[in-house]
This record gives structure tokens, C-alpha cells and sequence, in this order.
């Protein structure tokens, strides 16, 4: 399985950040399971997974002064944590 982060911003219409992550490597029996397990937005693409995670400011994972300099280490430490959590998901 392979996380990789394919948007992020906000989303005007809800008032929110959000992070688009797009979950490749997957059967799609899996993704159907992950999908059902999620709370977040999903969508099945082919046997791609789309999350989309929507986050108040103080709790944006991108949004820190921080994360502006260094974005591509954010970006990489997100697509890490999705990827360790979604984990835990298939194993239960």
C-alpha cells in the first residue's frame, strides 16, 4: 500500500482544510473495506482509494509557519501517519 497526498487547501463550502490522500497498491476488496471503515470522505477509483480529511485550523497538520518552509517533510510525515493508520484498519 502506498499513501501519497494528492491536494490540500481549503474548502470554502465547508469552511475547512482539508487533505486529499490517494491510497494506491490496494485489491479493491480492500479498499471497499477500508472505505466502510472510514469516516472520512471516500471514493473508489478503479483500485484506488481517495480520503478526504477535513480539519479545523488548529488542527491543520499543514497549515503551521513551520510546514510552510518546510512542506515537502509535512507532506511526506502525513502521507507516513496515513499510511501506519490505515494499516491498523486492515489488521482489525
Amino acid at each position: 500500500m502506498k499513501v501519497k497526498i494528492v491536494d490540500f487547501g481549503f474548502d470554502e463550502r465547508k469552511s475547512l482544510n482539508y487533505i486529499r490522500y490517494l491510497v494506491l497498491g490496494l485489491k479493491r476488496s480492500l479498499a471497499e473495506k477500508l472505505s466502510r471503515k472510514l469516516e472520512e470522505e471516500t471514493e473508489i477509483q478503479d483500485d484506488k482509494l481517495l480520503i478526504t480529511v477535513y480539519y479545523e485550523d488548529k488542527y491543520y497538520p499543514l497549515g503551521s509557519e513551520e510546514a510552510e518552509t518546510r512542506l515537502e517533510d509535512f507532506i511526506a510525515r502525513e502521507e507516513i501517519e496515513m499510511t501506519i493508520y490505515l494499516s491498523s484498519l486492515l489488521e482489525d
